[in-house]
């Protein structure tokens, strides 16, 4: 009898212990406490944005899953011979202690990405192995299908840029979400025809307001939704805040359903964000499209 219990008692011990033998996936989105009145550009703490991806030091990007990064489609239109990612960088001039990189082995862009309209600017990259999760490295949320958000609601964008302006340190700078029907009509009345629809998000510069003039496309554009960060865009493209041009976003909610059909492995988080009486809201969803890869 007491052998039993010795043996009973020493299994609950080992079972116990190795709960923690295996790290789980942390929480998405769990970090970043920034303060709410920066209103320029600044450096940011190191660690403080744990999910942003550069890629081939040309694009941002954002790390949602131990494997997957979300960019821009841009990455089509140039001759890469190869995809490097870099995670845990803070700068491109001094040493990253807590850099990791990866290579890409395939990547997935939106089948109808158009490059003149800047439409369906969304691509998945898939990682040459997973990465470890660090206090350095770690996913970001998304925002899912049917997410809201409000007029000047307050949100982030990050980046190295190449505006020669000591680019090479990480850059922070908050911004205000600008409702996509005037956004739409400052767009229209410049370029005399439409180019901001349902499947973007526009924020940044407005009369006496603040852009993201030189930050990276396909970086991310990111929101506090209570206690976690949730990427609600992807920076598609901007006009520096000329004539008070906001800058215009991929809406990442819009492609919930593209995002889950195409990632493998361990899926990404996804969380609902609701503004009531939201002005940026879709007035249509998107058509779930078929999947293509290209290969590396």
């Amino acid at each position: 009898m007491a052998l039993q219990q010795f043996v009973c008692c020493f299994t609950v011990v080992i079972i116990s212990l190795c709960k923690g033998c295996h790290s789980e996936q942390p929480a998405c989105g769990s970090r970043a406490v920034k303060s709410s009145n920066i209103t320029r550009d600044q450096h940011a703490t190191p660690g403080s944005w744990p999910w942003y991806a550069e890629v081939n030091s040309l694009f941002g990007g954002s790390l949602i899953t131990d494997q997957w990064v979300l960019t821009t489609a841009s990455i089509t239109l140039f001759d890469f011979s190869s995809i490097e990612v870099y995670l845990g960088r803070h700068s491109r001039s001094a040493s990253n202690p807590n850099e990791v990189n990866r290579t890409v082995v395939n990547f997935t862009c939106h089948p109808e990405f158009n490059s003149s309209t800047r439409e369906n600017d969304i691509c998945l990259l898939k990682l040459s192995a997973p990465v470890n999760f660090t206090d350095y490295i770690q996913p970001i949320c998304l925002a899912s299908e049917n997410s809201t958000f409000d007029n000047e609601t307050s949100s982030w964008v990050i980046g190295f840029g190449d505006d020669g302006n000591d680019s090479n340190t990480l850059q922070e700078l908050r911004i205000k979400i600008v409702e996509n029907f005037k956004c739409k009509f400052i767009y229209e009345d410049y370029f005399r025809i439409a180019v901001v629809t349902e499947n973007e998000i526009c924020a940044g510069f407005e009369a006496g307001g603040i852009d993201p003039c030189q930050f990276d496309i396909g970086g991310p554009l990111m929101t506090k939704n209570e206690s976690v960060w949730v990427q609600n865009g992807l920076l598609s493209y901007t006009l520096c805040g000329i004539l008070g041009r906001p800058s215009v976003f991929t809406r990442v909610s819009q492609y919930h359903k593209w995002i889950s059909d195409t990632v493998t492995g361990t899926p990404p988080g996804f969380v609902p964000v609701t503004n009531p009486g939201s002005s940026t809201s879709p007035t249509t969803k998107l058509t779930t499209l078929p999947t293509t890869s290209h290969k590396m």
